[in-house]
């Protein structure tokens, strides 16, 4: 894994934080060897606009009070359809369920390699997705799939 301990530790807090607020289908993915311009991806789906906002209000708060980071750029937060949060070495992924699915972005990165959170409580961390063992096989993240259940 090529993610540095500090980007972990965040991706960790904000994974959790997303989790917090009712977030499913958590997933953190290792993109530094294929992309370059940042570490890792946090993917995480809430079922309306408004539980978009909320997930994402949390990760920036829980980010900025814990760990003093603050977002260098926010894309999408007015339509709460698919928030983007660009912290520079990992960037954040809120979607609705339906975007999620159409945009497909866990099928794009399906190669890289998994991120284990270790996620404890909330509703994220039961869902199929959300507390992920990292491993070398390529896997479909589209929520619902069989490779998502056999991540647990």
């Amino acid at each position: 894994m090529t993610v540095p301990q500090t980007t972990l530790t965040a991706l960790k807090l904000a994974g959790q934080a997303a989790a917090d607020k009712q977030a499913t289908d958590i997933v953190a993915v290792d993109v530094a060897e294929r992309m370059g311009l940042t570490d890792a991806f946090l993917i995480a789906s809430a079922s309306s606009e408004r539980q978009v906002v909320a997930v994402v209000d949390e990760v920036e708060e829980v980010l900025s009070q814990q760990l003093k980071l603050d977002v260098i750029r926010r894309e999408g937060k007015a339509g709460g359809r698919w928030v983007l949060l660009d912290y520079g070495h990992f960037v954040v992924h809120v979607q609705h369920e339906e975007e999620r699915v159409f945009y497909a972005l866990d099928r794009l990165w399906k190669d890289a390699p998994l991120i284990d959170l270790g996620l404890t409580d909330g509703v994220g961390a039961g869902e199929p997705g959300s507390v992920i063992v990292p491993d070398d096989a390529p896997r479909d993240w589209t929520p619902g799939s069989t490779d998502e259940a056999q991540a647990q």
